[in-house]
């Protein structure tokens, strides 16, 4: 895993950990949501660069 996909993808989680903060304050569920999506996605492409390097 790259030092900017590690940047890339810690990046995406805390904007979805934002995004899913600012939903929870202002009660809309669909930016919670959107967040909350954000941050699996982030998780999901965190897993898969690990995944490559067991590989190399």
């Amino acid at each position: 895993m790259g030092l900017d996909d590690k940047i890339r993808n810690a990046a995406d989680e805390a904007g979805g950990k934002a995004k899913e903060s600012v939903g929870k304050s202002t009660g809309d569920e669909r930016l919670e949501a959107e967040g909350k999506g954000d941050q699996t996605a982030a998780s999901l492409k965190q897993a898969g660069e690990k995944v490559k390097d067991v590989f190399k």
